[in-house]
């Protein structure tokens, strides 16, 4: 089966944002989303916002960047969607959210969009579609050749741990704490084709290995294939399907800008000849589960030995490794929030600092609306029950 890949520019740039609906007054998911595009899309000649699409749930919606260079101009073109969608939630008194799960919301009463393909999606997975009551952030890099790109997917798996803890944000399910930080990604890999990348030896294996799938009818075609960082050969580029839903564009910008500086900072290694690792399965899936449980305050498997590293220092070196690639790319300020991220706490840990601190699952959706629309995360040990209610 041959694949093509659709060379990209190195290192452009493109962002998904999975926006959860939700009713300002119950503050639950609401199931808007055909009104809501339906509005949004008029003013187009096509009738469908180029930017704004549906998702798996009609209480979601997908806003998505065109090809950028920066992280900045990334983050302008979602800020811009987003802005242009907000008037037609507000009149119907919805209002947007992102995270990772909803804290309390019954994923058995969620509707499913009206599209041949989640439909067939739901038909053959079941239990295991309608409960995708989840939510993420995607990141696209540019990547020039497909050998490139197995390559890419293969070291990339190191950081799946780095990128998990610093964006987890769905402690809790149907409201009740799972204990971790990610749950999102444990219902997510329930799928047989979603969760941590297979290991190829180059672009023929995938090519075979999609092959085999498609055959077997495991498959339709290999948008199909969920892993939690993938090559995509219609785009061009290696992506970033790790991330839970992130409540403020700072953070997400700069889940953009480590994505974006590690694939460059691969590719010039790659470019200078050097033979680029890759980790051992186990070490993957034993890191990864070590995020989705303890988020930043992880310990990861650094070596084969079974060195261990706490996850702020991995997420620190990091930054320190990609700092000169970002002066290079612009985007500087963006990978260094990650250390402030670290610091303030993810919105894992600011969720249940609401709960801590008396208040109620409601409350957590409340500062969830908050830090969307301000871009201010909530400041840990500043909750207070009887603050005003956002509004839509």
């Amino acid at each position: 089966m041959q694949i093509d890949f659709h060379s990209s520019e190195s290192s452009s740039l493109g962002i998904e944002m999975e926006l959860e609906i939700v009713d300002v007054d119950t503050r639950e998911l609401h199931s808007g989303a055909t009104d809501i595009l339906t509005d949004a899309g008029r003013p187009y000649p096509d009738g469908a916002h180029p930017k704004a699409k549906h998702e798996l749930l009609e209480s979601t919606i997908e806003i998505i960047t065109g090809i950028c260079s920066t992280v900045a101009e990334g983050r302008a073109d979602l800020e811009e969607t987003l802005a242009e969608l907000e008037p037609h939630l507000e009149r119907r008194n919805l209002a947007f959210m992102c995270s990772g799960t909803h804290p309390f919301s019954d994923w058995a009463k969620q509707q499913i969009s009206p599209n041949p393909r989640y439909e067939r999606l739901v038909e053959e997975m079941q239990w295991l579609a309608r409960r995708l009551q989840i939510f993420g952030i995607h990141v696209h890099v540019g990547v020039k050749s497909a050998e490139k790109a197995i390559a890419f997917a293969n070291t990339l798996q190191t950081y799946i741990p780095h990128f998990l803890a610093l964006s987890a944000s769905s402690p809790y399910w149907m409201g009740q704490d799972t204990g971790l930080a990610s749950s999102r990604s444990k219902v997510f890999e329930s799928l047989p084709t979603a969760g941590l990348p297979y290991q190829l030896a180059g672009w023929s294996e995938f090519e075979d290995f999609m092959e085999t799938l498609v055959s077997a009818k495991a498959i339709e075609s290999i948008r199909e294939v969920w892993w939690d960082i993938r090559p995509h050969p219609n785009f061009g580029t290696v992506e970033f399907r790790i991330c839970d839903g992130m409540p403020t564009m700072t953070e997400v910008a700069s889940a953009a800008a480590m994505s974006q500086c590690l694939v460059d900072w691969l590719d010039s290694l790659y470019d200078r000849g050097y033979k680029l690792p890759v980790p051992r399965r186990w070490v993957v899936t034993e890191n990864k589960w070590r995020a989705t449980r303890h988020g930043v305050d992880a310990e990861i498997i650094a070596d084969e030995h079974g060195k261990l590293v706490p996850m702020r220092d991995a997420i620190s070196l990091l930054v320190e490794e990609l700092s000169p690639t970002a002066h290079r790319l612009g985007c500087e300020a963006e990978l260094d929030h990650a250390r402030a991220m670290v610091e303030q706490g993810p919105s894992y840990l600011r969720q249940r600092d609401v709960v801590a601190s008396g208040g109620t699952l409601v409350d957590v959706v409340d500062s969830l609306i908050d830090e969307l629309r301000t871009d201010r995360p909530h400041v840990i040990g500043t909750h207070h029950t009887d603050k005003q209610r956002p509004r839509g």
